[in-house]
């Protein structure tokens, strides 16, 4: 009688035969499977399936009745998710998609929700109750025509369903709301703003260059260089600034009389103005596109920006300035020489660690440069810092020069005594005690014997200088002679 004995079970005897008998080996086994699938009634593809006729020695049934069982496994696993995941949000969301296609129905499918039923959605908006085709309800006194400031407000609040996607109107919808003609007029009003807006803005990215891509047109550009053989490939984008994408390339055959570099750097001028807006004075009041300037048409002023920095690269190059050596123009593509080994551009002259004897003959080359610049080239770099000079095989190599002027711009010598300024600051505080100072770089670099105690007085000078060529253009209708037969600096005199 103890609880924790043994239970007497009373054995039920059988003779050998029974146990031995095959008939009851099918038996017990077609019970066996009838426990273990009980819901499997129909193959798609096979004879109808019941515990009579059931053939468990064919593998193809016994995968199907398998795949059966785990397609309800995972199915049951999809409606734990979406009830996870929806919860009690107004938005839901339903992986309808991603069920399994049965050859059967399922009675255990209780907690599935048909998504696409919404006969009951408690979240949908209720139509507004509208006016007869008559205009009017009631009679007398309690007459309502489709005027009336209730029907007008509903009405207003169900148009707001006809705003565009991207204009939130909120769950205001399904309630009883009446928005006032003025306020719905207002609505509308923004809605179709922002429409715009957005319509523009997508247009505009489509049409210029953005921070690492380029615009179709631009792509076609690169890909007829690649296709006419000019460039063998592209390999991807090297550096970004404020007016361009420069992407690196292998260079290919020879193009119009052109020996193509092995590496070249193909500069790409960004077709919008954002980025760099005051861009426009370096070449309006350049007396060699003074003529063709049109604020009205930036992807024309985009072109003559190019253009500009191949001619300045050109003069350059004649004069045996280190810098890029110019391949081709197309529009605003401009190909260049490419300034570094295998892929790795060289490093700036801010980024780059110099011994205390390279850092002194970087500054020399620099300060010989700058005079060949202004002298013999007759521009001015006009941004000239550590931000645009590079350091390879042992010296400095001058770089953007779209935005040079020649000195007798109307802010040339500004410019200069900007870029001696940017120089000497550099070189000051990188140890070279042969460094001048921007008065003296300035003196140096433009031969002009300025005299000033200090910078205020210093720049007054220039900009009476700067005045007196401007007047002197306005009255003769030409700059004042830059040389003179020997080479010697620049002389204003009045």
């Amino acid at each position: 009688q103890c609880p924790w004995g043994a239970p007497n079970t009373t054995s039920i005897s059988c003779s050998l035969a029974d146990v031995m008998s095959e008939q009851l080996a099918k038996e017990l086994q077609l019970e066996e499977e009838n426990a273990a699938f009980p819901e499997v009634v129909a193959v798609a593809e096979g004879p109808f399936i019941t515990g009579e006729n059931v053939d468990t020695s064919s593998d193809l049934m016994l995968a199907q009745m398998l795949q059966m069982e785990f397609d309800r496994e995972y199915d049951a696993q999809l409606r734990r998710e979406e009830k996870k995941i929806n919860g009690d949000s107004k938005v839901s969301i339903s992986f309808e998609n991603y069920r399994k296609v049965h050859p059967y129905d399922s009675d255990s499918s209780e907690d599935e929700v048909d998504w696409q039923d919404t006969r009951h959605d408690p979240y949908r908006a209720d139509k507004p109750t509208t006016t007869p085709r008559r205009g009017f309800i009631g009679k007398g006194k309690d007459i309502t025509t489709k005027h009336d400031e209730v029907v007008c407000g509903r009405k207003n609040t169900a148009r707001m369903e006809n705003f565009a996607p991207e204009f939130q109107v909120g769950d205001g919808i399904g309630m009883d709301l009446k928005l006032s003609n003025q306020v719905f007029n207002a609505l509308k009003q923004h809605a179709y703003s922002e429409e715009r807006r957005s319509a523009r803005l997508h247009e505009k990215k489509e049409h210029s260059t953005a921070e690492k891509a380029v615009d179709p047109k631009t792509r076609l550009l690169m890909y007829k260089m690649v296709n006419g053989g000019m460039l063998e490939t592209i390999t991807g984008c090297i550096s970004t600034g404020k007016e361009s994408v420069v992407f690196h390339a292998y260079g290919g055959s020879v193009t119009e009389g052109k020996v193509v570099p092995s590496e070249c750097a193909i500069k790409v001028f960004k077709t919008t103005l954002n980025e760099f807006k005051n861009r426009d004075k370096y070449i309006k009041d350049d007396y060699r596109f003074k003529d063709r300037f049109s604020k009205l048409n930036p992807r024309k002023i985009i072109r003559m920006w190019a253009e500009k920095e191949m001619h300045n690269l050109t003069r350059m190059q004649n004069a045996g300035i280190p810098c890029p050596q110019v391949v081709i123009l197309k529009k605003h593509v401009l190909v260049m020489s490419f300034i570094g080994q295998d892929r790795v551009p060289a490093p700036k002259l801010k980024d780059v660690t110099l011994s205390s004897e390279d850092m002194k003959k970087a500054y020399c080359q620099t300060l010989d440069m700058m005079q060949q610049l202004y002298k013999e080239c007759n521009l001015v770099h006009a941004d000239l810092s550590e931000y645009n000079m590079l350091w390879h095989d042992g010296k400095v190599w001058f770089i953007d020069v779209s935005q040079s002027v020649e000195p007798t711009h109307p802010h040339g010598l500004q410019f200069l005594f900007r870029d001696c300024k940017n120089v000497s600051q550099f070189f000051q505080k990188g140890g070279v005690a042969e460094a001048l100072n921007e008065r003296e770089l300035f003196n140096a670099v433009s031969g002009l014997n300025i005299t000033a105690d200090n910078e205020v007085d210093f720049q007054a000078e220039i900009e009476a200088l700067e005045k007196m060529n401007e007047d002197h253009v306005q009255n003769h209708g030409k700059k004042l002679p830059m040389f003179s037969s020997d080479g010697d600096p620049p002389i204003y005199d009045e």
